[in-house]
């Protein structure tokens, strides 16, 4: 019969976590977007009551190619010239391959060391997975940021499903 429990903690621990995360992430998102959407309404109140920011704009001229004495001028939503991507470059979001199968692997060993009563083994685990992804996150601020929500929502949840079966069945 313990083997039966155990088996079902490592279902639930290795891939009923893959929901628990895309969950949190959803609400990080969630909060990290109400906090720029007033941070922007913050910044746009304070440059509204800064005398100093007071800018005029010419109204276009019935032209529209001459500007300011006489000074030929694009329109402000005219493309720069110059040659096909010498543009600024658009930003691009890494992702950080392989994401979902090493948090399958890392739910079932935390899973595993504490049913096996070896709570040292969640320090290794953690180890390898984050020198593995160094590099990366080293590089790419807003995936460092996934990854330290997606191991901790991960363990948490592997360490508590483990807890729970142990408690409750394996007593």
């Amino acid at each position: 019969m313990n083997a039966l429990w155990i088996a079902v903690a490592l279902l639930v621990a290795g891939f009923a976590g893959w929901p628990v995360t895309a969950l949190v992430f959803r609400l990080a998102r969630t909060i990290d977007d109400r906090a720029d959407a007033a941070k922007a309404a913050e910044e746009a109140k304070r440059a509204a009551e800064d005398p100093s920011a007071d800018v005029t704009v010419d109204p276009p001229s019935a032209g529209g190619s001459q500007g300011v004495d006489g000074e030929l001028t694009a329109a402000a939503d005219a493309p720069p010239s110059g040659p096909p991507g010498s543009g600024p470059a658009a930003p691009t979001q890494r992702i950080l391959r392989g994401g979902a199968i090493i948090g399958i692997l890392e739910r079932l060993g935390v899973c595993l060391a504490i049913l096996t009563g070896q709570p040292v083994a969640i320090a290794y685990i953690v180890a390898i997975k984050g020198l593995g992804r160094f590099a990366e996150l080293k590089e790419t601020p807003v995936a460092a940021e996934r990854f330290i929500i997606g191991t901790l929502t991960s363990m948490l949840w592997a360490a508590g499903t483990a807890a729970a079966i142990k408690v409750i069945f394996l007593a």
